[in-house]
């Protein structure tokens, strides 16, 4: 067994330790606002995804938008920005308004096998066992996991009428916690798991791919975890079963990242903009309620980025993500051919 050493980063928080870091908040001032309606109105002809950020102008706004993109890889991982409730707003108007944001952070990258790059989170009603149904479009709980991108962005516009509410924990302090509770069970997550990829990406040479759960490549830390795709890989006739040893690994991790003082709850309301760094925090929703009124239920629109200042991963997730050096455009579903 490799001996465990700590890690020790701004990203390793525990709980509500994160609320009272430095980079986690950001209020957009009357002056960001104005800034951000100006560029919004400089876009009219143009549709979402249509534009770069060079058509969307914010200089007074960027440095702010630099430094987010900065603490997102080197500070605690997470930013959440308030104050994009601007007036009278219409969906395409804020699909913009997030797209021109997103520009200036990262390279969105594709959500879809039809190569959308602007997803829509919002309960579809889905039937039981429809294999088009994915987690962001129902209403139940989801677990704790991380999506196919290094940081993940949601703007909300609508928010439920009960539940929903974000949680977020920090996958630098769970290895930590592991490594000292159950070093046994941190080797095993180092080790690479089988994937079966969800039935809407359908673009890739191969139905699976196989990575770890956490990674330590060229003194950079990693994690990227969706059990949900590793149980369908578990269960398919094709790909091997899970060892005892990984099924426990796994419950473990779920086990410690479940823990109520280990990771923070929070809600977003309407014109909140959370972003999350993927490799070094994992995240979940809350089941919710929505109101009977189509028109108020809850909706939030998901942005997956590259970003230009990311870190190096190891080879094996060259499967799931295409290139792996730091700074490379990375992540996101192929296109079907």
């Amino acid at each position: 067994m490799t001996s465990f050493k700590s890690l020790d980063h701004p990203a390793v928080w525990c709980g509500t330790e994160l609320f009272s870091r430095p980079d986690w908040e950001v209020h957009l001032t009357e002056a960001d606002r104005a800034e951000i309606q100006t560029a919004l109105s400089g876009v009219p002809e143009k549709l979402p995804e249509q534009f770069a950020k060079e058509d969307f102008a914010i200089p007074g706004l960027s440095s702010k938008l630099e430094q987010i993109q900065s603490n997102l890889e080197h500070g605690s991982g997470a930013c959440f920005i308030r104050g994009l409730d601007l007036p009278n707003l219409t969906t395409e108007a804020s699909q913009k308004l997030f797209w021109g944001l997103m520009c200036h952070i990262g390279t969105p990258v594709s959500q879809s096998a039809d190569g959308a790059r602007i997803f829509s989170v919002r309960d579809e009603g889905f039937k039981m066992g429809d294999t088009q149904a994915r987690g962001p479009n129902t209403s139940k709980k989801l677990s704790f996991h991380t999506d196919r991108c290094d940081v993940i962005s949601f703007l909300t516009l609508k928010q439920a009428k009960s539940g929903g509410e974000n949680q977020l924990v920090s996958s630098m302090y769970l290895f930590n916690e592991i490594g000292t509770r159950r070093p046994d069970l941190l080797e095993a997550l180092q080790q690479p798991f089988y994937y079966l990829r969800h039935d809407v990406d359908q673009g890739n040479e191969k139905p699976w791919c196989r990575q770890p759960i956490f990674s330590l490549y060229d003194n950079h830390f990693a994690c990227n975890f969706l059990r949900v795709l590793i149980e369908r890989a578990a269960n398919s006739d094709d790909l091997p079963s899970l060892s005892d040893e990984q099924t426990e690994a796994l419950d473990f991790l779920e086990e410690v990242a479940a823990e109520p003082d280990n990771h923070v709850t929070f809600r977003q309301e309407p014109g909140d903009l959370l972003l999350v760094n993927n490799w070094a925090l994992l995240h979940r929703r809350n089941k919710f309620v929505d109101f009977d009124d189509l028109d108020e239920r809850r909706h939030l629109l998901r942005i997956w980025l590259s970003m230009p200042n990311s870190r190096p991963l190891h080879p094996d997730f060259a499967g799931n993500y295409g290139a792996t050096a730091a700074g490379a455009i990375r992540g996101g579903m192929k296109a079907k051919s």
